[in-house]
Parts: C-alpha cells; structure tokens; sequence
C-alpha cells in the first residue's frame, strides 16, 4: 500500500515518518523546499509540488495511491481543494486533517473517509494530565524512595491518620496532612481525613506507583 502525505508540519512530518519507519511505502508533498528536504531522509519519495493543482498531482503518480492523508494547517481552501483533487483523481481513501468543526464538516461532504482534529485531541490529552498531576504529585527522594502528594481519595475518607490501613494496603506511611489549610505533621487517633484533605505519604518507589494507579 502507498500513502500519500500532503503538507508537513509538525504533524504530518510525524505521520509521514511514522509511517515510513513502519515500513510503508510512503509520499510526501509540500510546496516548501525545505519540509521536502526535512522528510526526504526518511519517505520513498519527497516532491514540492501545489496539492491543488490536480494535473501536477496526476504527474506525480498521486492517483495509484491508496491512501492520501492531507495534513495541510490554517489554509483551509487549500485543504479543501486538495481533498477535492484526490477525490477526483479517484484516491480511495482520503484522511483529513481539521482546524474546526466547520471545516472538518466540508471535508466530510467533500468525500474525505476520516476527519481529524490533532489540536483538539492534542488539547484533550493535556487537560486530563493537567487535572490528573493536579491530584497526585511525586517527588523522588532517592533512587528506591519516594514522597507522594495527594487529594485524600475516597477510600481513604473518614480513616484515622493513625490507622495500619496506609501500609496493609499500599505499605506506604503518611507524614503529613493538610486539613483546612493548616498542615500537620504530628498526629493523635481521631485526627481523621476529610473530603478535600491533602496527604503526603512515604514509600518504596514501587509501592508509591502503585497508589498511584489506585488513586
């Protein structure tokens, strides 16, 4: 199978090479030398060329493809006169990248098989890390030993900071916790963790990757 990459940016430079490094056979265009000569090293064959000019890509062999992948950024006519192209050279699959729903919607009328949206997923995957870190943090002591900082999850609520619980379940010991926005580092039987508490734990690095999947 031969796939078609046009326009590479950061992410279609990356879906060409990706591509190519899986062992596919792989074209890339772009209108910008330089791109051309980035990916060369890396794809069968590279070439400059105006992916909306249909003769230009017919003389390149574009219509054998299998699959064409239009990468092309914030010039959405000529994303859109691309995918008009391909699909009237008679590429069976094209795959298109988006830069809004309005755009993708076109590109889908228009005969594209998928539509992407990088940013937007991209944008997706950094939010859920933001709020995850936001709930457990770690910080390596040494090799094996590690502090871990968290939001008290649910199943810890209402537990004694005293309790064995911490190391039966997770052999992690606690050393501080933040309740109300006071810390406190010394502790008595019925101090026990709240709903929007912060405790900070000791353990083995192991053991502290393991609350972590927990968590």
């Amino acid at each position: 199978m031969t796939y078609v990459v046009i326009g590479l940016g950061k992410f279609g430079f990356n879906v060409a090479k990706g591509l190519a490094q899986q062992g596919e056979a792989v074209i890339a265009l772009d209108h910008t030398e330089e791109k051309i000569r980035d990916v060369s090293e890396f794809v069968q064959d590279a070439i400059m060329l105006d992916s909306t000019d249909i003769r230009a890509l017919r003389e390149a062999g574009i219509a054998d493809a299998e699959v064409a992948i239009v990468s092309i950024g914030e010039d959405i006519e000529a994303s859109i006169l691309t995918v008009m192209a391909l699909k009237e050279l008679g590429v069976e699959t094209v795959v298109a990248k988006a830069i809004t729903q309005v755009h993708g919607q076109i590109l889908s009328k228009l005969g594209a098989a998928k539509v992407i949206y990088p940013e937007m997923e991209s944008a997706k995957k950094l939010v859920k890390k933001i709020v995850k870190n936001m709930h457990y943090e770690t910080i390596d002591l040494s090799i094996t030993m590690k502090l871990a900082k968290m939001t008290v999850p649910e199943f810890w609520i209402g537990t004694s900071i005293l309790s064995p619980v911490f190391e039966d379940e997770f052999d992690v010991k606690p050393i501080a916790y933040k309740h109300q926005g006071e810390w406190h580092t010394s502790f008595e039987k019925d101090d026990i963790l709240e709903k929007g508490d912060i405790l900070v734990v000791l353990g083995n690095s192991n053991n502290v990757e393991a609350l972590s999947k927990k968590v």
